[in-house]
């Protein structure tokens, strides 16, 4: 029986091939993009990236090609020609829903997850190469209702209106603004490249009402570059103050933990 297959996310990496491939082979490099900081950070990168997946090499040409296959069959694929040397293609794929994985046909946790940790890939290649990362995250807000949303709150509500690379103006509950572009955007999520003190990514990922009633929820991870301690507390405080004011003190996690 063959398997159809699916394309879940497919990204240009502005860096070398031997580069991206190393981000995804050696654990303190994997920790520069992958997920959010929480105490269990460290055994989930050996799980997934070292005891799970079968590591192979194809060359075709001038175009080499590194893939991890994990036993349920998800392929992550990364190819560098000679003749582009500076950028990679990823490719992220996995089996077809049909009877093979549980798919409510609303949200798949997994393809949401893996478009927004290879996104992640790409801006601390692209903007941070060479140093080490610091979340915060926010998990699980209820997104408010159609009258009322949560990403209106957080003033949030143009974001889903922008065009790739176009410039994001929000303002934020304490009355503060920030500004950042538009790194992409699916139907369930967006990322966007805050400008500041250093650049870091928001990534936001929402759930359907249909999947999680009443309203859905929301998610997010802010991924930072360069802080010193004394500026991640500043970071930290505002983070937490811009998602319990937008969600009326209903926060259940707002973290640098995850």
């Amino acid at each position: 029986m063959t398997l159809e297959r699916r394309l879940v996310v497919s990204i240009d990496v502005p860096a070398p091939l031997g580069t991206v491939w190393e981000h995804l082979r050696d654990p303190h490099l994997v920790r520069r993009w992958y997920a959010w900081d929480w105490p269990g950070l460290d055994e989930e990168i050996k799980h997934v990236f070292h005891e799970q997946p079968v590591e192979a090499r194809h060359v075709h040409g001038d175009t080499t090609t590194h893939t991890l296959t994990w036993p349920h069959h998800d392929v992550l694929e990364v190819s560098g020609s000679v003749h582009t040397p500076e950028h990679t293609k990823l490719l992220f794929s996995r089996r077809s829903h049909d009877g093979l994985t549980p798919f409510d046909g609303v949200r798949d946790e997994i393809d949401e997850r893996w478009i927004a940790w290879t996104h992640q890939l790409r801006f601390a290649l692209a903007t941070h190469p060479g140093q080490d990362r610091r979340t915060l995250s926010v998990f699980g807000l209820d997104a408010g209702s159609r009258h009322d949303p949560l990403l209106d709150r957080a003033g949030l509500h143009g974001v889903r209106g922008v065009p790739l690379g176009g410039h994001v103006h929000a303002r934020r509950p304490d009355g503060t603004e920030l500004g950042g572009t538009l790194l992409y955007k699916s139907e369930l999520q967006f990322g966007v490249a805050l400008h500041g003190f250093t650049e870091s990514m928001l990534v936001v990922m929402l759930t359907p009402a249909a999947h999680h009633p009443p309203h859905g929820h929301l998610d997010a991870v802010l991924s930072t570059y360069g802080l010193d301690d004394a500026m991640f507390d500043q970071v930290e405080r505002r983070w937490g103050g811009w998602w319990q004011t937008a969600s009326h003190g209903r926060v259940p996690s707002v973290s640098a933990k995850g």
